[in-house]
């Protein structure tokens, strides 16, 4: 049963879980599990009030919201706005004219060549974004594999400039309205010094003042439903520290949504509803990569998957995943707030593949 596989990690793996299971599109399991704030420090002191997770709450979806940046680039391209093996430069002339070789498509299946993070919190704000775009390569483009943040930082930005928008109203009008998710947003940051508002890049594109001011239909839920992470994290901040220094809003990390909502926007992927699925779901020979990999996507990732083996989806920093087995008719979504009250703690992975197996013995049964 899918509540003996949350009740035997919450709390001692993760503080919440919810989990939902759905088989041809129906919802077929679905549990929630622990509290959203347990504790109020890194020594583990229990939070006096301790809201109990359920299933609409929300959740930090780390790299699960490359997906979301993926579909929303792949409808630019469907659009003939963007070409997958153009050069980068073409669009970033400033900081790629040096190595045009770089594609989109590189990006997307992190064989550019770039390093995994760059770190960039002591960096005037101002400088942010450029700092980022301009990392160098330091392997080679075309692989071995080498999953780098920095990549899909960088497709974020190229969808701006392509969609003339900000990330977030392009994943928001491509993605997360037409899908109806209505709990699925990224959460700007407020005005202040550290996030002050980034001026537009050398390249054209739109302001990216927008991702750093507060305004309505910004939160995809009050903050009273959203699970906490690390402590020195206000709740409903994004975790991920490059995400953050850039106000919220990035192409790796930001997206904060429910299960449900996860839940549906999978079986979008799964019936192929958004725009070029087959592509991004296909194996594209990425070489040395520790599973398959499509464009934003990761196929038959061990760290997930469990007996799924022919599963796509991503898995995120923060205990998320998301699953869609087409051969077995599954979608299966786990989220967790696994770094609260702090990081590195052992068993989300065998979290992961007790839930897969659990979805697999349910469209097993006779």
């Amino acid at each position: 049963m899918l509540a003996d596989v949350l009740s035997a990690t919450v709390p001692s793996v993760v503080p919440a879980a919810v989990a939902v299971i759905a088989v041809d599109g129906e919802v077929v399991a679905a549990e929630a599990a622990g509290d959203l704030v347990r504790y109020t420090d890194p020594d583990g002191t229990l939070a006096p009030v301790r809201p109990p997770a359920r299933r609409d709450s929300v959740f930090d979806l780390a790299s699960v919201s490359k997906l979301f940046t993926t579909s929303a680039i792949l409808s630019l391209v469907a659009e003939g706005r963007l070409d997958l093996d153009a050069p980068v430069a073409a669009w970033l002339p400033a900081f790629y004219a040096d190595r045009p070789h770089v594609t989109l498509r590189h990006l997307l299946t992190h064989t550019a060549g770039l390093q995994p993070t760059h770190r960039v919190d002591h960096v005037p704000p101002a400088a942010r974004m450029d700092t980022v775009l301009a990392t160098p390569i330091t392997s080679p483009v075309g692989g071995p594999y080498l999953y780098t943040d920095v990549g899909m930082v960088t497709v974020g930005r190229i969808a701006e400039i392509a969609g003339a928008a900000p990330l977030d109203e392009l994943v928001r009008a491509r993605v997360t309205a037409p899908l109806g998710l209505t709990d699925t947003a990224y959460r700007r940051l407020p005005f202040r010094e550290d996030t002050a508002p980034l001026p537009l890049s050398e390249d054209a594109g739109p302001s990216r003042e927008s991702r750093v001011s507060a305004g309505p239909g910004n939160a995809p839920a009050d903050v009273a439903r959203i699970a906490k992470t690390e402590c020195h994290r206000a709740v409903g901040e994004v975790h991920d520290e490059t995400a953050h220094s850039l106000g919220g809003v990035a192409g790796h990390a930001g997206v904060f949504s429910t299960a449900d909502d996860v839940l549906r926007f999978g079986e979008a992927l799964r019936l192929g509803h958004l725009p070029l699925t087959d592509e991004m779901t296909r194996e594209h020979d990425v070489k040395n990569a520790p599973f398959r990999h499509g464009l934003g996507v990761r196929i038959g990732d061990p760290a997930v998957v469990g007996p799924l083996t022919d599963a796509f989806g991503h898995s995120g920093f923060t205990g998320t995943s998301l699953l869609v087995d087409r051969a077995h008719r599954l979608t299966v979504v786990l989220l967790t707030n696994a770094v609260h009250p702090v990081r590195g703690r052992p068993g989300i992975r065998e979290l992961r593949h007790a839930v897969a197996a659990e979805a697999l013995q349910i469209v097993s049964r006779p």
